[in-house]
């Protein structure tokens, strides 16, 4: 995380500029807008190609709808059903994908916190699921509520996270099918950033969405995006019936979700990177069109999960260099479709925050920023395999995405002229450190992380040999004691503990304990 300094001038000597560098502002970097080339690795025949064989899938073989709406939905509009395999024509694909939108606008509670995603456009979100962490302490156990209002907290902190997500963590003290109601609470109250919605079951989607409907008012989220649902294919070639009615919760009420086709490859998919992609792109293509027989116009983003089986010990993989050649292939083929998209950046599979992890999710952060992915998930915190949360590599991860949406900005043309009227003025041995152009541009011509040590060995040692996992926890304790809640309105605080009140007598206990989530 670099965080934006206050600044206020020279006066009051080099202290005085210390303590402004020192001052800490939590505003969230705007979404943001990409400078950088992409890297594709298709020609136009390959893309074709990939295109033609997805299509082809999707007639010939066909995709399982394991869900009795769906599949009269499919029949509805003309589609070719047999039992629940629907088989899709080319054409009627392309005709439905074409009223998907290319870009669109999340509407956040703090209008100052909208971001806009499609095209050009694109945000980070921090990692969600898993069901154990590395907590303050870097302690692995399970996580509760105060956990993941924590890493709420943090979301809310950290400037270049554009969302707070939603289950982070899973809060193990609450009961399983209540978890969704307190998990959607916790990331509205906690953060007036844009977040995620639960789509564990179709009710809680619609959960999800009255609470919602609360926060914003039903009329405004009918025409505004406000959240985000992730509905995952059942590689090789299925959608379910859990998947597919959240999905229409989410879409009849015109929110996006991310159609994401579950990839591990050479265990669900080919045991190649093409094919692979292939068949992703068939399944993502035909929840993508199912989207608009659900609600034409509906946004929607093209997604996907993306790991490789080890042939060693069936482990998944991550920081491959498959998986960042499909990054690559997919970003080509969403921009093809004319469709915003999604990734997965942050990914790996140490199990505790160390080189492996570092080079892990440094590998597959670079390739992202060169797809040119929208909504980039998972982007702070994941570790062992999404097992669980590392505390301290929320801080890191965050940082890092500080860093790519820098980088990713590309290079800034508007103190050029200042900058050689400098070279004249140094001339041949001399130095820049004192010069008026230094000192109006250092805060931002260099990126400077916290979390790194730059300093000698020597005064490193003399400050206690610390090491990054010591230094990023130290900063989350920092910021969690200097965290300022965004209050919500009180009335709507209390109309959504009269919802959560509501719904939690109206599942029974025991089915809240035995629910299989």
């Amino acid at each position: 995380m670099q965080e934006v300094s206050k600044r206020s001038g020279r006066a009051g000597g080099r202290n005085a500029r210390r303590a402004t560098r020192e001052a800490t502002d939590f505003s969230m970097l705007p979404g943001l807008l990409r400078s950088l080339p992409l890297c594709e690795v298709m020609d136009e025949e390959q893309v074709h190609r990939i295109d033609d064989a997805s299509m082809s899938i999707l007639e010939n073989v066909g995709i399982v709808f394991r869900d009795p709406i769906a599949l009269e939905d499919w029949r509805r509009v003309g589609a070719d059903v047999r039992g629940e395999v629907v088989h899709l024509d080319r054409h009627l694909i392309r005709e439905l994908i074409k009223t998907i939108p290319s870009d669109f606008t999340y509407h956040a509670r703090n209008p100052d916190r909208n971001v806009r995603l499609g095209g050009k456009h694109s945000m980070f979100i921090p990692m969600t699921g898993a069901p154990y962490l590395r907590d303050l302490d870097d302690v692995r156990r399970n996580p509760t509520l105060d956990d993941l209002a924590n890493f709420h907290k943090l979301a809310h902190m950290l400037p270049a996270l554009h969302s707070s997500a939603h289950h982070i963590v899973e809060p193990y003290d609450h009961a399983i099918s209540h978890r969704h109601l307190r998990i959607t609470y916790s990331s509205m109250k906690y953060s007036d950033k844009t977040f995620m919605g639960m789509t564990t079951s179709p009710k809680n989607a619609e959960d999800a969405l009255d609470m919602c409907a609360i926060l914003f008012g039903a009329d405004f989220i009918d025409s505004h995006p406000v959240v985000t649902g992730n509905c995952n294919a059942n590689s090789p070639l299925v959608w379910d019936e859990t998947m597919l009615g959240a999905m229409r919760a989410f879409n009849r009420r015109n929110q996006p979700v991310l159609c994401s086709p579950f990839v591990l490859g050479a265990a669900n998919t080919p045991a190649s990177v093409a094919p692979t992609v292939a068949q992703l792109n068939a399944e993502a293509l035909s929840a993508l069109a199912y989207t608009q027989v659900i609600r034409k116009g509906c946004p929607v983003i093209y997604g996907h999960y993306l790991a490789t089986v080890s042939m060693k010990s069936g482990a998944p993989m991550a920081g491959t260099p498959e998986i960042s050649l499909m990054n690559f292939m997919i970003g080509q083929m969403a921009r093809f479709y004319g469709i915003p998209w999604r990734t997965s950046s942050a990914l790996g599979g140490a199990k505790t925050f160390d080189a492996q992890a570092g080079y892990e999710s440094a590998t597959t952060l670079s390739a992202v920023m060169h797809s040119g992915a929208n909504y980039i998930w998972h982007s702070a915190g994941w570790n062992e395999a999404g097992m669980s949360c590392s505390t301290a590599k929320f801080i890191v991860d965050a940082e890092q995405c500080a860093m790519a949406y820098r980088m990713a900005e590309g290079v800034r043309w508007d103190d050029f002229d200042a900058g050689l009227a400098a070279v004249a003025d140094v001339g041949p041995g001399g130095h820049y450190l004192g010069h008026p152009h230094t000192l109006e541009n250092f805060e931002r011509a260099f990126f400077m992380p916290d979390m790194f040590d730059n300093n000698s060995i020597e005064q490193w040692q003399a400050e206690g040999s610390v090491e990054i996992t010591e230094r990023a926890l130290k900063r989350a304790r920092k910021l969690l004691s200097e965290y300022q809640e965004p209050k919500l309105d009180q009335a709507t605080d209390e109309a959504l503990l009269d919802y959560i009140a509501r719904r939690e007598r109206e599942i029974p206990e025991a089915e809240a304990l035995n629910q299989d989530y």
